[in-house]
């Protein structure tokens, strides 16, 4: 039981004033003025009204609301307040009930059958209207015998009442029989219908069959698709009603008895809406006001104007007609808030706007002369006076203290506007407005400059230039020095934006050069440049246009026209020639057989730039092709057009024969052949394979075979008649579905030779390290077959089959060292002669150890001592373990020249060459070969200085390098050995 009304209200002032204007609200009721002080129920909060325990007697009824403060006050639109009644009571006629209500609601009605929650359906048989709430049952049949109950709802309120049970009983004296029908429920005539609503017709009609509803308008219009039928169309709804669906409807009900019809007119009404309104005003005094302000509607507004909330009334001065309002000779009191009133009998609209009436003296704050003005000598000046004034002021212009006239040269305008034409030096002065009305003056002054005009020095040209290039455009003036000079420039009718786009362009020169540098020129930069120069006084342009030049772009559509098994016939369109005519096209493909794309020969050979075709030769036949084509022009070669779709040549027989035909070897019996496939390209068709054809030398027929399989390159034939080693001629040729190619040249080649049959002879062999084995033998004869090298076999023990080893030899050869071997172990060899059949029988085997492995450590406490370039080495001996070789002598590696010493001592001595540097090593000596060996020592070239004597001593532990005759010790790591030396030789100088 509260409700709350809202309105938001305030006052905009008109010319950008600053000042804002608070409102404040009060209401009325009926017309007249609620005193919120006095009503504990009703309270104004930010210009809503809320009333608390709503009372139908005391709040129902129009409410407004008035905003006001120092500048006027304005109505708001009314509104209005009523309250939804409860149901009273209801009465009883026959069948239809109606609900009686004490003040009309929204109300909705239903009908219970015998009992809740058994509704009453609606079909064609049974309508209950919502006008009336009576429920209508057109032919009554015995399922209908039963009690119904009238539910009524209110909308609003959401109150529900039941009216008592009704019963429906069936007559039983006698039989209705069938009748036309007779329409019960119908709409009225005429129904008025408000724009934008929705609007529902009731027609519904008893008879005996049950009639059938239809509806259609007189004037034939049918019906828009938003119209709607429901309930078995005894309502028709129009949504969204605008006036084109008001005119006169018909319901027609019908059954085979008969019909009747029903028909009323649906008038359309709006409210007022605006479609014309006035503005805030603010104007001078003794000006004239005409506001107009115009609405539609139906019926047509009324209008009437309101001043503060006031009605206005036409005398005098004021005359309103037809929605105008005019004042003549405003008058200060004449301010105020006005509301323009548009009525008809469905709504009332208000529309509001200010009105000021102004009076003050002229000033020029807003709009006052510069203080400096500058001219071109020779042009046109123009002064504007505009001092703000109410009522506007009186303006007259002064050079100096003389007061200017109208003169041939002089123009004086009602406006204030000065005006001069073809100013000389002599103009130059300081020229004063003074503006005057009956409240005041004032007056506004400035000096007036006449200056050189500004010429062109330096001009753009046209140009042409390749793409990548850079250039300057130039764009130099000569100016008076009074003047301001700005450049900018102009791409194709677009400011240049250095900042934006400053990879390419830049401003360069001095404040009287507006150069403009364009770098890396693309295409785009092509076009029209307009340098533009401004000053204080007069604009000035001039402007180039800049041709740049590329190779071609790509060519388009790359069509192969015909194809046969080693041509294609192509065709393009052009690209652009990017500023050089098209000099030349060059054709190029590529097949899954390629790296990347390949040049093509034509015919023409030279396809010029005014060709669109060519035919390109040399093509493999039974490939698929892709072709693409470049164009070339002065500047050089284009990008590639788009590749072609694939395409496949035409297949023919093969046109080459099979490469590298030889073979021989084998086993016994058997005679080899081998060649080298011909690729996948150069097969000509499908159905590829090789014709081998062989004959034994001095036979003039050919056998013949056949392999149907590309990829094979070795065709061996056997016979058991085929002598060892014997020569035969042979050919491989090539075929494929369409016929047999050429075939290779004739080729000699051997059959298979028997193995050797007899081993080698007085086997030998002997231990040299721990990892190597010399083996020795005799090379056989007296024997039919060939002999190509021989094959040593050597194995650690002949239960253990995994550590078989193999060494062959070609050629005439009689000893081998086998190397890698495992030290201190036992090995048996074998030694067997080999030719291209395979090894022959092995000799008796013979076994041989390996000797035990060298010492596994280094000498140690290595001392050398030098004098001059002679260098004596010292080392402790090394001493071998039980299970390696005794130490025979020791090895010192000189590696400037890759130089190894031998002795059987612990001492030695070296000559160094002055000029050279050495990295000394020592190793331990065994039988079973070099141990480990020493840290390198590193002597750099000696110079005339080191005659002297020092000496070193290097511990492989501590890596301590000590200098004796200085004294001094340092870390190895820690100082370079040219700072040493360099040190001693201070030490020793006299």
């Amino acid at each position: 039981n509260l409700i709350t009304w809202s309105l938001v209200a305030g006052f905009i002032l008109p010319r950008a004033q600053l000042l804002i204007v608070f409102a404040f609200f009060r209401w009325s009721l009926n017309g007249t003025l609620i005193d919120p002080g006095h009503d504990y129920r009703r309270r104004v909060s930010g210009g809503s009204l809320i009333i608390s325990n709503l009372d139908k007697d005391q709040d129902s009824g129009v409410y407004q609301c008035t905003a006001f403060n120092t500048r006027g006050s304005i109505l708001s639109r009314r509104a209005s307040l009523q309250f939804a009644c409860q149901l009273l009571y209801f009465s009883t006629i026959n069948l239809i009930k109606v609900p009686l209500l004490i003040f009309p609601a929204e109300l909705t009605f239903a009908w219970i059958f015998n009992q809740y929650p058994y509704f009453v359906q609606q079909d064609s048989r049974r309508f209950i209207s919502q006008e009336t709430g009576s429920l209508y049952i057109a032919k009554v049949e015995p399922s209908d015998v039963g009690n119904y109950t009238c539910v009524v709802n209110n909308t609003i309120t959401r109150e529900k009442a039941l009216s008592s049970p009704t019963p429906l009983v069936l007559r039983n004296d006698g039989v209705m029989g069938e009748y036309e029908p007779k329409i019960e429920v119908h709409f009225p005539d005429p129904v008025p219908a408000a724009k934008e609503s929705m609007v529902k017709l009731e027609c519904f009609a008893l008879g005996n069959p049950v009639p059938e509803i239809s509806w259609r308008r007189t004037s034939g219009v049918p019906f828009p698709s938003k119209v709607k039928m429901k309930n078995s169309n005894a309502v028709l709804e129009i949504p969204n009603f605008q006036q084109d669906d008001s005119g006169t409807y018909e319901c027609i009900a019908e059954n085979r008895r008969g019909k009747n019809v029903a028909r009323g007119r649906i008038s359309f009404h709006a409210k007022p809406h605006w479609i014309q309104t006035m503005t805030d005003s603010a104007l001078s005094i003794e000006e004239n006001l005409f506001w107009e302000c115009k609405a539609s509607g139906k019926p047509k507004p009324s209008y009437s104007w309101l001043k503060n909330g006031e009605q206005v009334m036409a005398e005098g001065r004021v005359q309103i007609e037809n929605g105008a309002l005019s004042i003549t000779a405003l008058n200060l009191s004449d301010s105020g808030m006005y509301q323009c009133v548009a009525e008809n009998k469905h709504g009332t609209i208000y529309y509001s706007a200010q009105l000021m009436v102004l009076a003050s003296a002229p000033h020029f704050s807003k709009t006052p002369l510069k203080t400096v003005l500058k001219a071109r000598l020779g042009s046109e000046v123009t002064l504007e006076c505009k001092p703000e004034a109410s009522p506007p002021a009186i303006s007259l212009w002064k050079k100096g203290n003389e007061i200017l006239q109208r003169s041939e040269r002089l123009s004086l305008f009602s406006n204030g506007t000065l005006q001069i034409a073809n100013v000389t030096k002599r103009d130059a002065a300081i020229y004063t407005c003074v503006a005057k009305n009956q409240f005041g003056s004032a007056s506004t002054s400035g000096r007036l400059i006449i200056t050189e005009p500004t010429r062109l020095t330096v001009r753009p040209t046209n140009m042409e230039i390749i793409v990548g290039e850079s250039i300057v455009l130039p764009c130099q003036i000569a100016s008076d020095p009074a003047l301001d000079v700005t450049f900018s420039w102009a791409f194709n009718g677009q400011l240049i934006d250095f900042r934006r786009d400053g990879d390419h362009y830049e401003r360069v020169g001095g404040s009287l050069s507006g150069d403009l540098m364009i770098r890396n020129i693309q295409l785009n930069h092509g076009g029209k440049y307009v340098c533009v120069i401004d000053t204080d006084v007069e604009s000035l342009s001039t402007s180039a246009i800049l041709v740049v030049k590329a190779p071609p772009g790509p060519p388009d559509k790359v069509t192969v026209e015909e194809i046969t098994d080693s041509t294609a016939q192509l065709s393009w369109t052009p690209g652009r020639d990017n500023g050089s005519p098209i000099t030349g096209y060059s054709v190029q493909a590529r097949t899954p057989f390629t790296v990347g794309w390949q040049a093509m020969d034509t015919v023409p050979e030279a396809v010029t730039g005014n060709m669109l075709t060519a035919t390109v030769v040399g093509l493999n036949a039974w490939v698929e092709y892709e072709f693409r084509v470049v164009a070339r022009n002065a500047i050089g070669l284009g990008e590639p057009s788009p590749s072609s779709a694939k395409t496949r040549t035409e297949d023919t027989i093969p046109d080459t024969a099979p490469t590298d035909v030889g073979g021989g070897g084998g086993t016994k019996s058997e005679l080899v052949i081998t060649w080298e496939p011909v690729p996948e390209e150069l097969q000509n068709g499908d159905g590829f394979g090789y014709i081998i054809a062989f004959r034994p030398a001095g036979v003039v027929t050919w056998t013949r075979a056949v392999i149907s399989t590309p990829g094979v390159s070795r065709y061996v034939f056997r016979n058991d008649t085929i002598p060892p080693f014997s020569p035969f001629d042979i050919k491989v040729g090539a075929y494929n579905n369409r016929g047999e190619g050429p075939f290779s040249t004739i080729t000699t080649v051997y059959s298979a030779e028997d193995v050797p049959s007899v081993p080698p002879k007085r086997v030998r062999a002997r231990s040299l390290s721990a990892t190597q084995i010399e083996v020795m033998w005799e090379a056989v004869s007296d024997m039919p077959e060939r002999v190509l090298g021989y094959e040593v076999v050597y194995w650690e023990d002949d239960t253990k089959p995994d550590t078989i080893g193999k060494v062959r030899i070609t050629g005439n050869y009689t000893l081998v060292n086998i190397t890698g071997l495992k030290a201190n172990t036992a090995f048996y060899l074998s030694v067997a002669a080999f030719n291209t059949a395979g090894p022959g029988p092995q000799s008796a085997p013979i076994n041989c150890t390996t000797k035990k492995p060298p010492p596994d450590r280094a000498p140690l406490n290595i001392q050398w001592t030098m004098i001059g370039s002679t260098l004596t080495l010292h080392w402790d001996p090394v001493v071998a373990t039980e299970t390696e070789s005794k130490v025979t002598g020791y090895s010192k590696h000189r590696y400037n020249e890759i130089n190894t010493i031998f002795t059987n001592k612990t001492k030695a001595e070296l000559t160094l060459s002055a000029s050279d540097n050495y990295l000394i090593q020592i190793k331990a000596l065994s039988e079973g070969g070099e141990g480990v060996g020493s840290e390198p020592i590193h002597i750099h070239k000696l110079s005339r200085f080191t005659i002297f004597l020092f000496s070193g001593v290097y511990d492989n532990l501590q890596g301590i390098f000590q200098c004796k005759s200085a004294r001094l010790c340092f870390r190895k790591s820690d100082i370079h050995l040219t700072f040493i030396l360099s040190y001693v030789v201070q030490m020793l100088l006299p």
